[in-house]
Parts: structure tokens; C-alpha cells; sequence
């Protein structure tokens, strides 16, 4: 008898569709009961990640596949996945919308002054800040430019923005006006009022953005962290902020998370903080077991996931 796991808990009718798809497996959630060792060793397929189930894995576990419930993987022992000849499958491509609105949430506070707005409505405060800024005629750097740096870069054009992509291949991309290729990033920084942060968490991509990458920005450059945090230098980060190189930040990914509670960040006024949230939506529970669904039919059918397939040497 086969069993799926589901670590991430999705709705009843959500799960009755997984059902519907293979009614002769065993199905667990979290939602019917306490999870035991046995759980855990005898899933064949598990929807999310938790550390038991890394334990499982180093005792005879049966697992085949994991279908993540986030774009991101680094957080799982790709390693140990590996050497058991696991299928690894992310949640890649349905964060669009709610990372673009996100970043433009973050992006129109620093350009009124919002967040500076909030804080003085909390003290009864009627004072206007200093500088208001509009984003028509400003350049926007989107790196890692792929599905989600596409919908950015549509929402970027409505305001009248213009928008540098780069990603691996320079390849044009609909939306963004001129590509680059990931070699020329420091000339994309050198060109942009906003440098946005999508890429994935690789080898390549640890501490790209560091103090020197900081140095080629315009002065005053507002940088944007939506992709992953250990990809950004949080130390040379802050000193950028402190000194003027980089003129704001708004961060919903940390290299530490939960940032802890006496980091300088939260105390700079020109940094918004969001808890890793960028990609959370009320949609969301629907489109991770939309992926599942559509792998589930592969799987049936092939021993094998068809859709957000991880390569491991690239770590996405």
C-alpha cells in the first residue's frame, strides 16, 4: 500500500482531490492525528519538509518523492535526497503575482513615505517627511529575472518605469525592455535606481551581493531582497545603509530567520521588514495542490514527477 504524507496541511477538499486521484493509497495528515515514526518511515511521497522526516530518512525510510510547498530547496539535505535517488519537486511559479505586489507594496511605501507615515499616525504625529519620489522615469534592475521578475517588471512598466533584466542567459525577456547576462551585473547595478533580488539560492549566488556589488550602485539606489537571503552580505548590507551607498532596503528574506531580535536592521528608518512573506497568498494551499496534482498524474503514470523537477547540482 502506498502512502503520501502531507507535512503541509492543505483543505479537506483539497486532500479528497488527492484521493480521487489514487483511492487505493493511504493518504496521512497531520489533521487527523499525531504523526508517528511509522508515518514517517513508510511515506512513499510527502508534501513538505520537517526534521523527522529527515530522521526517517536515515532509517529505512521508503520515501520516492518530495513535493516542497516553497520555490526554494536549499533548506532541505539535498545531499542525503540525492544519494537515496529521491525525486525532488518545488513549488516554483506560483508566486508571481503575490511577490510583485509584495515588492510593489515595499516600493510605493519608500516612494511616499509611508512606512514614515505610519509611525508618525501611531503618535498622533502631523508631520510630512522630507523628499517624496515618483517611480515614472526610474530604472528598475530585476536580478534573477525569470516568471517572477517577468510579472515585476509588467507591474514596473505600468508605472512608467524602465526595466534591466539578468539571468543566465541573456535571452530577451517579454516585459523587461533590455537582458544582460549575469556577467554584466555590476553595469545592470551601475544603471539602476532599484535593484530587485529574485534569484534562487545556488553556490554562485552566496553573498553576491556584498560590499563591492553595494559599491557599483547608484547612490541612493533602493534594494530590494526577494529571492533568498543568504545571497546578500547582511553585514556589508548594513553599512551600505548606514553610509548612503545603498539609500533604503526592503526585505522579506533573511540569511538568519527569524531575524533576530537586536539585529540593526529593525531599527533603521529606511528599512521595511517583512517575515518572509512575499509569496503568501489566500490562493496559495490551491496552487501547491494544483503542482501536486499535476505530479501526482505523472507519477502514477511514469514512477516520476514531470513538473518543478530540482536539479541538485544547481540547487533549483
Amino acid at each position: 500500500m502506498t502512502t503520501m504524507l502531507l507535512l503541509y496541511e492543505l483543505k479537506p477538499e483539497q486532500e479528497k482531490q488527492i484521493q480521487d486521484v489514487v483511492p487505493e493509497w493511504t493518504i496521512v495528515s497531520g489533521r487527523n492525528g499525531p504523526l508517528t515514526e511509522e508515518h514517517y518511515r513508510n511515506a512513499e511521497i510527502v508534501l513538505g519538509w520537517n526534521a523527522d522526516m529527515e530522521k526517517a530518512l536515515d532509517s529505512g525510510s521508503k520515501l520516492k518523492w518530495v513535493q516542497t510547498s516553497s520555490a526554494g530547496v536549499e533548506r532541505l539535505p539535498l545531499v542525503k535526497l540525492k544519494q537515496h535517488g529521491v525525486h525532488l519537486t518545488s513549488a516554483s511559479g506560483i508566486h508571481p503575482v503575490s511577490m510583485a505586489e509584495t515588492l510593489f507594496a515595499m516600493l510605493l511605501a519608500f516612494s511616499r513615505n509611508l512606512h514614515h507615515a505610519v509611525q508618525n499616525q501611531s503618535r498622533r504625529e502631523w508631520k510630512a517627511s522630507d523628499r517624496y519620489y515618483q517611480l515614472s522615469g526610474k530604472t528598475m534592475g530585476i536580478i534573477g529575472a525569470g516568471v517572477i521578475g517577468g510579472e515585476i517588471a509588467r507591474l514596473a512598466g505600468a508605472f512608467g518605469m524602465r526595466t534591466l533584466g539578468i539571468r543566465r542567459s541573456s535571452a530577451p525577456l517579454e516585459g523587461i525592455d533590455r537582458m544582460y547576462a549575469m556577467e554584466q551585473l555590476d553595469e545592470v547595478l551601475s544603471l539602476s535606481d532599484v535593484v530587485v533580488n529574485v534569484l534562487p539560492f545556488t553556490d554562485e549566488t552566496r553573498y553576491l551581493f556584498n560590499a563591492e556589488r553595494f559599491a557599483q550602485m547608484r547612490k541612493d539606489a533602493w534594494f530590494f531582497n526577494m529571492g533568498r537571503g543568504a545571497s546578500v552580505d547582511t553585514d556589508a548590507l548594513v553599512q551600505a545603509l548606514r553610509v548612503g551607498t545603498v539609500g533604503a532596503a526592503g526585505l522579506d528574506v533573511f540569511e538568519v530567520e527569524p531575524l533576530p531580535a537586536d539585529h540593526p536592521l529593525w531599527t533603521m528608518d529606511n528599512v521595511i521588514i517583512t517575515p518572509h512573506i512575499g509569496g503568501w497568498t489566500d490562493h496559495y494551499k490551491k496552487r501547491v495542490a494544483d503542482i501536486l496534482l499535476h505530479n501526482l498524474h505523472a507519477y502514477t503514470a511514469t514512477g516520476k514527477p514531470s513538473r518543478n523537477l530540482v536539479d541538485y547540482d544547481r540547487m533549483y
